[in-house]
């Protein structure tokens, strides 16, 4: 037997997160299933890692070592001329912040808000 639910007045039912599939949130953009290379630069030093999904409002990653919830992060999203439609790669630098981090597996995963951002020519 299935029971129905019924959001609340001025709620919505939650969308699904990507990739993972457990993990479930309201989502205020759409995200974009996009793997691209990524370097980041914390206190904790750099490391390389992968986009998962971007969305206006952030990125979720595939890290090598965990990122705890809350700590600042700078990155480099580097986005080839195919990706873009133009003569030359782009990188993009933003600085943000953890708002999510687990494990699942033997893959680590950071969410994180994106707090500004700008386009650089290579």
């Amino acid at each position: 037997m299935t029971e129905e639910v019924t959001p609340k007045a001025g709620t919505e039912p939650a969308q699904e997160s990507q990739p993972v599939g457990r993990f479930t949130e309201k989502q205020s953009a759409m995200r974009f299933p996009l793997r691209l290379p990524v370097e980041f630069h914390s206190k904790k030093g750099d490391q390389a890692g992968e986009t998962r999904n971007i969305s206006a409002n952030g990125v979720l990653f595939q890290v090598e070592s965990e990122m705890p919830i809350g700590s600042s992060v700078e990155f480099e999203i580097s986005m080839s001329p195919e990706i873009l439609g133009a003569p030359i790669d782009v990188a993009v630098k933003c600085r943000g912040r953890v708002v999510r981090s687990f494990q699942e597996g033997d893959q680590r995963w950071a969410g994180v808000v994106i707090d500004e951002y700008k386009f650089q020519r290579r």
